[in-house]
């Protein structure tokens, strides 16, 4: 059976006429999304079987590691990362727990919060990495010649070019 993503068989009914969302974008929608899905969720069950930390947690640490200072305001934290602003509060608890993340307050504003990436956190990024890096290989790198990854890449990048980070 061919692959036909869920969201393509949803809207045969509707007309494409008049819309810029075409077959073949939906398709490429549709696909995206259970690639994404089920990549995830297998790149997440080696880390857990692994006993390391979650595809969740590894993101967040990986985003305040790439930060000046490893450290970025809750704020533009949640812009970086795919969690609604208080699944972001119940991620970053959980780093806290573990040591991995410390919250400090601005020194100019009371109100902002920073996550600060520790030195226990970035240990633990750093040996998530194989296990992941492993992963992505047998599931997402070797389906994807170079040139399918930068065509790819680059449709990508103008979509998250042109798309606000939060809704207004």
């Amino acid at each position: 059976m061919p692959f036909e993503p869920k969201i393509a068989s949803m809207n045969r009914r509707a007309s494409t006429k008049n819309s810029a969302l075409g077959k073949n974008q939906q398709k490429a929608w549709g696909a995206l999304l259970l690639a994404h899905a089920s990549v995830t969720r297998r790149v997440n069950q080696a880390l857990e079987a692994a006993g390391s930390i979650s595809i969740e947690l590894y993101d967040v640490l990986l985003a305040l590691e790439d930060a000046p200072d490893r450290r970025m305001r809750m704020s533009e934290l949640a812009a970086q990362v795919v969690f609604s602003p208080s699944g972001l509060t119940r991620v970053v608890d959980r780093l806290e727990k573990l040591g991995y993340v410390r919250r400090e307050r601005h020194p100019n504003d009371g109100r902002s919060l920073f996550a600060c990436l520790t030195d226990e956190g970035l240990d633990a990024r750093i040996e998530a990495w194989p296990i992941y890096r492993e992963a992505l290989e047998e599931l997402w790198g070797r389906h994807l010649s170079d040139e399918d990854a930068a065509t790819m890449e680059r449709a990508l990048q103008k979509v998250f070019e042109e798309c606000p980070r939060r809704p207004s």
